[in-house]
């Protein structure tokens, strides 16, 4: 009998522990990039240097996951100095008054697969994108990659997101018609998370 409640006792903290189970996003092995279509021939693309996110799950296949991410907006980069500082202003972002995009998950669940031979580490994250002062639905494929040790030890996991959201709807009017610059933003997130220790 003592052992069965030392068992169930063991059992229960390592549950409770692994529900604390978090992961904070990795900056150096991570990236957050855009793409756009130019006057409707070729692609503009970007990304953000300064981000931070976590993942607090209570399941081993991460099923119900709880995601935040947090985007600096000033950190922007297309490569052209004169673009990046139009895209800070109130034509796009106007990053003085709106400093950083959010992102708050509703659900993270896999996908429904049609065939049992497909992979399944494909999710569908649903949550809320905030840009500027408007708040939108918005989902998102990913594929999990799976976890592995640093060489520190540390468990890594991995992660690629995909969505396309239109600009217009989070009050980003410059060019409404899009014929120079598509209303259409493909967006790819490459992220490494950290679990914690």
């Amino acid at each position: 009998m003592k052992k069965l409640f030392l068992f169930i006792l063991v059992s229960s903290i390592s549950i409770a522990s692994f529900a604390q189970t978090k992961w904070t996003v990795d900056p150096m092995h991570s990236f957050v990039n855009f793409s756009v279509k130019h006057m409707g021939i070729s692609f503009v693309d970007g990304s953000f240097k300064k981000f931070d996110g976590t993942i607090t799950t209570t399941k081993t296949d991460l099923t119900g996951a709880k995601i935040n991410f947090t985007v600096d907006v000033v950190s922007i980069n297309t490569g052209v100095e004169m673009r990046d500082n139009h895209l800070k202003t109130d034509d796009f972002f106007n990053a003085e008054k709106y400093p950083t995009m959010t992102f708050v998950s509703t659900s993270f669940n896999k996908r429904v697969m049609k065939s049992a031979k497909q992979e399944t580490n494909i999710y569908v994250l649903k949550g809320k994108l905030t840009i500027r002062d408007v708040t939108k639905d918005v989902s998102f494929l990913v594929t999990y990659g799976g976890t592995a040790k640093d060489q520190q030890g540390n468990t890594k996991a991995g992660f690629m997101a995909t969505t396309t959201i239109n600009r217009l709807d989070y009050n980003i009017k410059y060019d409404p018609t899009g014929a120079g610059i598509a209303k259409n933003i493909n967006i790819t997130l490459n992220l490494e998370f950290a679990q914690a220790k």
